[in-house]
This record gives C-alpha cells, structure tokens and sequence, in this order.
C-alpha cells in the first residue's frame, strides 16, 4: 500500500499547529461533506471526507504524529513498526458513524465535529464509543434597560460534572479485562440451520472498554462523574429579542465515555416596562398634556430609555399627535442602528374647575366645533 502524504491532504506544512490542522480541515469539510456533493459525485465525495478525516485524526494528536513523522502511514495499516492497529489505527473505523451524527445536529458546529474525529483515537481504550452530551436550557428575565444597554447575568446551575479526581474514569487503577483480553470486543457464535453466524460485540463485563477498575474513586463512588453547583457568567449583548437563545458552549451535560460536553441555550425574556411599550426597535409611550399646552405650544421634558429628552409641542397640537425622536430607541443586534421613540400626545380635560376658571374659559368665546361641522353639513 503505498504511503499517504497526511500533510498534503489537508494543504498544510509539515510544521503546522493543532490550530492549523483543525482551521484546514474545518474548510475541507465543510467542502467536501457527501451531503453537499451533487448526485453524480457522492462516492467521491464520501471518499475524499474520509481522507481528511483520518488525516486530521494524526496529525491533531501529537502521539499519531510523531508515529506518522517516523513510520509514515504504514504505523496506522494494522502492520506497521509503530505497532499497527494496536497503535490506535484506522482499520474499522466507521466514518458513517460521524456523517450520520452531524446530519442528525449531534454536533453544534465543525469544531464540535472536529473535535470528536481525532478524540476517538486519541488513545482511549478501544471499543469506547464517545458521545456527545445532551444540551441544557435555562430561562431568564431581562429589563428593558438592558435590553437597551446589554448586560451580564450570573445563572446558579446544579449539574453534574466530570470528577476531578478520576478525570471521569470512576476510577485510578485499571487492569485488563480477562473477559475480551483488552480488546474491548467479545465475538459470540450461533448455529442456525443456515449455519454458523459469528458476530462481534462490546464485551459485557468491561462495556466495551478493554479494562476493568481495580479500584474506585472515593470522590465520585466510582460513577466517574459529581453533582455541583456552578456559576456561570453570561453576556447578553445589546439589541436582544423576547425568546432569543443565547449558546454557551460546552455548559451542558458532560458527554459519555469522554465525549465533549452539550451546550447550554440561555433563552430570554424581557419585563414588561411601567412605561415603554416595544415595537421591534421602536419605544411607544404616550404623554400627557394640557389643553394650555396644546393651544399655546410648549417645550416639555419626556423620559427616554436611558435618562430624559426635551420636545417641543407646536401651538395647536391636536391629541393624539405622535413625535418620533430619532435614534431614541433600542439598538439593533450586531450593528450600530438604533430604533426610535414614538412619543403620543394625549390632552387631558380637568375634571374639576374652580370659579376663576371657569369665566376665564367662558372669556374665550370660541366657536364650537360641532356647530361648524353641522353647518358644512346642512348649510
């Protein structure tokens, strides 16, 4: 078989970082995954993203790449003078595994998928199968204010971790398993009347790890992983909306068999405001004022989002007049827009009068507006 050139495969220098390999192979992925490749090239598809699966697996693990620098690719053929298959090798590694996980959304993105192909053999014992954990929600309550201002929030969770002690193993010595001799796999044979049928399977006694504990954490009892109260700090930008999700990566549960953790999806929902009323980016209020005001026009003081704002009422102003104050509203997500703030007029009739006032607004003898209305109508 001839030798494969991992470096070339992913276009990168020999020298290259983790970063490096992992930045190639997330654009050689997202490229070449089988389900973007059109009809007539799915194998080669399919083929071409299992190349750079196996490369990426070497060459993001310092142990396969110093084994690879030495031996070349024949260290991971099963033959090889780095110790073959036993090595860590790629001989029934079952990429359908990973393409049938992405597309069922098991990862949150390609560094999540990055992450699983070359931890799988990054030397953890054979036979493990790592999973991902699930993803966690938390509600919270957020102001408009900061809404208008962004903010940070503390949230308290009560969730398991992976034990320190352990490193999630449950244990700190381990023996091989007699039951499969460390092979983490147990071939079992069925007489049929078609014949013998040999099927191969995780060995029961070890699940499928190739050893057993020879002793137990005293911290976690052995179960590998703790239940703990963490805190975490999340950063709600500016600009955000009533049931938008917020991702906190690797906040979820732990993963099985030290697989990554889920993510944590913070949903938020904003306080009704004493005075505000929210249209997208806009804020609706609605301002009183008197009927002096109104006819004779005057300059008053409104509240805005963050502090106070002067507007001018025009004399004559009719009720119900809406200003708009530009950029007085909530700023728009990921930009440098703001809304605006829609100020409605509404003249207030005292209910009550004393004497003085009432001959005053006799004085004015205005025409009555139902008398004029009346007489466009009837002449």
């Amino acid at each position: 078989m001839a030798d494969k050139d991992y470096y070339k495969t992913l276009g990168v220098e020999k020298g290259a970082t983790r970063d490096d390999v992992k930045k190639a192979y997330k654009k050689l992925a997202m490229k070449f995954h089988p389900d973007r490749a059109p009809e007539a090239q799915k194998k080669e598809y399919e083929e071409k993203f299992k190349e750079i699966n196996e490369a990426a697996s070497v060459l993001a693990d310092d142990k396969k790449r110093q084994q690879y620098d030495q031996f070349g690719s024949s260290a991971f053929s099963g033959g090889g003078g780095a110790g073959g298959a036993g090595a860590g090798g790629f001989q029934g590694y079952d990429y359908s595994d990973v393409m049938s996980q992405f597309r069922s959304g098991n990862f949150g993105d390609f560094d999540d998928l990055f992450e699983h192909i070359f931890s799988r053999n990054s030397g953890g014992r054979r036979g493990v199968r790592q999973r991902r954990g699930a993803d966690l929600g938390y509600e919270t309550e957020i102001t408009l204010e900061e809404v208008y201002s962004g903010a940070k929030k503390s949230i308290s969770l009560n969730k398991l971790e992976r034990c320190s002690d352990c490193e999630g193993k449950g244990a700190h010595e381990f023996e091989q398993c007699h039951h499969c001799a460390g092979s983490g796999y147990v071939k079992r044979t069925q007489r049929t009347p078609f014949g013998l049928f040999q099927q191969t399977g995780p060995c029961p006694a070890c699940q499928g790890q190739g050893a057993s504990p020879s002793d137990r954490c005293s911290k976690c009892g052995g179960e590998g992983v703790v239940r703990k109260k963490k805190e975490i700090e999340v950063s709600i930008p500016a600009g955000v909306e009533e049931g938008m999700r917020l991702r906190v990566r690797g906040e979820g549960e732990i993963g099985r068999n030290g697989g990554p953790s889920g993510d944590l999806y913070v949903i938020l929902h904003v306080k009704e405001h004493k005075v505000f009323v929210r249209k997208e980016h806009d804020l609706h209020l609605t301002v009183p004022i008197s009927f002096t005001q109104a006819v004779l026009g005057d300059e008053i003081e409104v509240p805005t989002i963050d502090g106070k704002a002067k507007l001018k009422i025009p004399a004559g102003t009719a009720s119900e007049t809406i200003f708009r104050m530009n950029n007085k509203g909530l700023p728009v997500l990921d930009t440098h827009e703001s809304g605006d703030e829609m100020i409605k007029i509404r003249i207030e009739v005292p209910k009550k009068l004393n004497k003085k006032q009432i001959e005053l607004i006799k004085q004015l003898d205005e025409e009555k507006p139902n008398v004029s209305f009346l007489k466009k109508i009837f002449g």
